[in-house]
């Protein structure tokens, strides 16, 4: 049997974390792979988490399974923190899952379940594991567009023209905020916008929020949210607590549903519940405990969410002083956009070939788009960028 099977392709960004391992120049820079690092390169271990996992080590008593949708706890507190006072809590029903891909992963399946015949429209460009999730499970799937390559801002009127062509029962997938890997987000009223021509066709938001304090605060990260659950009879929610907690490894996410009715949600409970039981049975809990006591410790939170602050408002130094670099470098404000883009990510706009010269001449590493991790910059290498990409022609 094994010997029928065929090799797959390869990950674009783990064969480029690969190649950049393998490049033996000291002076290299990594813009590519998608984690949180300091000035230093290293991605730390939150000083809330560290304070949490000394707590729990000492309390825990047991390494029991918790329920099949995870501590009914954390489910609340995320619920809390996503959505607020947006909804009643009786129509949201919450699925711990392994990651924020563990937690899109269970969401397709779940409107594969629901609606075989809907078609989910994705904007593109996209995260990856999206399209490729999506692929795997055999979901119908249609692009929208949304980045226009010439300004790098949201293309809003083609968004919209594109999405006029959804048929009713069909999925939109969106970004909640620090859209991935564009760095380009709605504004509020293109937002209400949105919400009215879904309601208008009756069409089902699935967000997918990764970053939720990283772009302009954790209340503001979550407003588009919470402006679509409470626009919309139905959503789901996708959010994962890999960044702004810093937890990568600990795989920490969370399912939401949000019904028309608290009549429908104990059904909806009961089938995330199924799901997890027929993909990975019981969800991992270490994260989700730690996350749990620090939303719900006041002084762990303050802690925590005065450190995610400083990460917050670190990308936003980084670019500033990057547009301002590449202004000098180029003599042109074409790259002003980064500053206004929010998140660990921005799509630069130069081509293919110009990003293989700032690999082989340079030794900068970004993904074939264009897309840059910000984070992966600190104060002394943002004027090295910014030189390079003048010096290939960008």
């Amino acid at each position: 049997m094994l010997t029928q099977l065929k090799d797959q392709p390869a990950d674009k960004i783990l064969a480029l974390v690969q190649a950049f391992k393998d490049d033996p120049r000291k002076d290299k820079i990594d813009l590519g792979v998608g984690v949180y690092k300091d000035a230093d390169g290293k991605t730390p271990i939150m000083r809330a988490v560290k304070k949490a996992e000394k707590q729990l080590w000492e309390q825990e008593q047991t390494k029991s399974y918790v329920a099949l949708t995870g501590d009914p706890a954390y489910g609340a507190a995320m619920a809390q923190m996503v959505l607020g006072d947006a909804v009643p809590m009786d129509r949201v029903s919450k699925a711990a899952t392994p990651g924020g891909t563990g937690a899109v992963r269970q969401g397709f399946e779940l409107v594969q379940l629901a609606n075989p015949q809907a078609t989910v429209w994705v904007s593109d460009p996209t995260w990856p594991n999206h399209l490729t999730i999506l692929k795997h499970l055999g979901i119908k799937t249609t692009l929208y567009r949304y980045f226009d390559s010439e300004t790098c801002a949201v293309d809003f009127d083609s968004m919209l023209a594109d999405l006029k062509g959804a048929k009713e029962g069909d999925v939109v997938l969106l970004h909640g905020c620090c859209h991935n890997p564009t760095g380009a987000n709605l504004n509020k009223a293109q937002w209400k916008e949105l919400v009215a021509l879904m309601k208008a066709q009756g069409l089902i938001p699935m967000i997918d929020i990764a970053y939720q304090g990283f772009g302009d605060g954790l209340e503001d990260d979550a407003a588009a949210t919470r402006l679509v659950a409470s626009e919309l009879p139905e959503t789901i929610i996708a959010a994962s607590c890999s960044k702004n907690f810093g937890i990568y490894r600990e795989r920490t996410g969370i399912l939401m549903t949000v019904s028309a009715e608290a009549a429908t949600q104990k059904t909806a409970q009961g089938t995330l519940a199924y799901l997890n039981r027929q993909n990975y049975s019981f969800p991992p809990d270490h994260g989700a405990r730690l996350v749990t006591m620090i939303l719900n410790d006041p002084d762990l939170r303050k802690e925590w969410e005065d450190e995610l602050e400083e990460v917050r408002e670190g990308l936003l130094v980084l670019r500033k002083q990057l547009a301002e670099e590449l202004q000098k470098a180029t003599n042109s404000d074409r790259y002003g956009f980064i500053a206004e883009h929010r998140g660990m990510f921005s799509r630069l706009g130069v081509s293919p070939e110009m990003v293989e010269k700032l690999r082989e001449d340079h030794a900068i590493y970004m993904v074939g788009d264009s897309r840059i991790n910000i984070a992966g910059l600190n104060k002394d290498t943002v004027p090295i960028l910014a030189k390079a990409i003048a010096t290939v022609g960008g």
